[in-house]
This record gives structure tokens, sequence and C-alpha cells, in this order.
């Protein structure tokens, strides 16, 4: 992946994992397997998640999971330091800059899903979407496009939904915490997949727009 294709990252800028990168390339740590990284720490969010039940390790649980996803996401930071600005990069690198990715989107929304106060469709229905943004993205770069990393609902949106919910569940009082839907038994968790799912939408919607656009000028 070209420089210019990368996805902007505000992190990229952030001095201490700039010296992160650095040493784990001087430690011969390959990108492909911080992407690995990435996913098991999706894995572990999504399964804490999945382990709420409205007892009394709950809170702990969420916190736990919020740390998970912003573990995944400094490693998929790391993993495209260390190999472009590090010359790390192997020819399957592409594959595990990609992949990893959905795979670990699927993991947090679906472990999200299984959550108390959430619904399991729900979570299935926002891995779809969240895959189908992304393949958007990849079908405008094959027809000629540049890659569209735009939201409201990108990949960014998505991570940055789950940890404040996350974080909200971790500390915010019961009697603070919403309920909705059938009987009320909807909680935030299910909140903020329905509005990755409506934001995703959005966002796959906007992108083909956009990208129609650029190939209509380039024509």
């Amino acid at each position: 992946m070209s420089t210019a294709d990368r996805r902007p990252l505000v992190l990229r800028d952030l001095a201490w994992l700039r010296r992160l990168a650095a040493h784990l390339a001087q430690r011969g740590v390959s990108p492909n397997l911080i992407s690995v990284w990435g996913v098991l720490c999706a894995l572990a969010a999504g399964g804490a998640w999945a382990l709420t039940s409205g007892g009394v390790i709950d809170r702990a649980l969420w916190l736990v999971g919020a740390v998970l996803v912003a573990m995944r996401i400094c490693a998929n930071t790391l993993d495209g330091l260390v190999a472009v600005e590090h010359g790390k990069a192997s020819p399957e690198g592409l594959l595990y800059n990609e992949a990893p990715d959905r795979i670990s989107d699927s993991l947090l929304l679906i472990g999200a899903g299984y959550a108390h106060g959430s619904v399991p469709e729900l979570g299935y229905l926002a891995a779809c979407i969240a895959l189908f943004v992304a393949y958007v993205r990849i079908l405008g770069r094959v027809a000629g496009a540049a890659s569209d990393y735009s939201g409201p609902m990108d990949k960014g949106g998505r991570m940055i939904t789950l940890i404040a919910a996350a974080l909200y569940l971790a500390f915010a009082p019961l009697s603070w915490q919403p309920a909705w839907g059938p009987g009320d038994r909807w909680g935030l968790p299910a909140l903020a997949l329905a509005l990755i799912v409506l934001g995703g939408v959005l966002t796959a919607a906007r992108r083909l727009r956009r990208a129609a656009r650029r190939l209509r000028e380039a024509g």
C-alpha cells in the first residue's frame, strides 16, 4: 500500500507510539505479527463483553473490553508505522493489513451483540455493515478512484462508539443507564450497535456516491 493510500490517523503522529514502533522494528517484530496481535485484542474484548450478564463483574468486563479495543487501535497504527516508516513491509502485507481488520471488527461487534442489554442480531448486522463499508472502499479503489476512508461511521467511528459505550457502562450509575425496546430489555450496548448500523449505511452510501463522482470526473 502506498503512503498516499493510507488511512489518515491522528495516532500516527503521537511521539510515544512512534517510539514504540521504532523499538518494535529494532527488535525485529514484523508488522504482520502486530496485525495478528490486534485480532487477539479484539477477540478478548468481544469475549469480555459477551460474558456480561447483569452481575457484579460487568463493570470490570466493560472496562477491560474498552482497554483491549484501545490496544487493538494502537496495533492497527503500529503495524503501518513498522511496515512503511521502518521498511518492514512484506509482499503479503496488504493481506495482513485488510483481513485482520475485518476479523477484528466482526469479533467486537458480534461480541457486543451478545452483551447484557444488547441484541445478538444487531451485532451480526453491524458486523455485516462494517464489512460492506470496507468493501465499498476497496471497490472504489479497484474501479480507479482513490481509497475513501470517510465516515461518519468508518472504522474509527465504530471503535470510538464502542469504547464510549463501554466506558459509560463501566463507570456510570445504574440509574443513568438507558433502557429501551420491548420490555425495556435493551440497553446502551444495543443503542451503540444501532448507531453503528445506521451510521454504516450512511457511510457506505456516501462512499459510493463520492467514488461515482470521482470516476465520472476522471472519465
